[in-house]
């Protein structure tokens, strides 16, 4: 048998669980879910997440492509960016 050829799929998942105010928030986008959190803190799910497709696109990258070394500095410079903590 030959093997099957597979494409990598990626994708990022958030997951929040701060909300207090029954609020359920679930933002979709191209590679990515997130769920739950607090208004503020979903939001910076979300900045997160986006951020991290732009500095993919500007390096020529798609998520399944990228290593984790790569995805990890990407991160790290968008959250001391964004003034969160890592």
């Amino acid at each position: 048998m030959r093997p099957v050829n597979r494409r990598r799929k990626a994708a990022m998942l958030g997951l929040a669980f701060d909300a207090e105010d029954g609020h359920t928030r679930i933002t979709k986008g191209d590679n990515f879910l997130l769920c739950g959190g607090s208004q503020e803190t979903h939001a910076v799910l979300q900045e997160t997440a986006v951020k991290i497709n732009e500095q993919l696109d500007q390096r020529g990258l798609k998520l399944e492509e990228a290593s984790p070394k790569v995805l990890r500095n990407i991160v790290r410079d968008i959250w001391q960016e964004i003034g969160q903590q890592d």
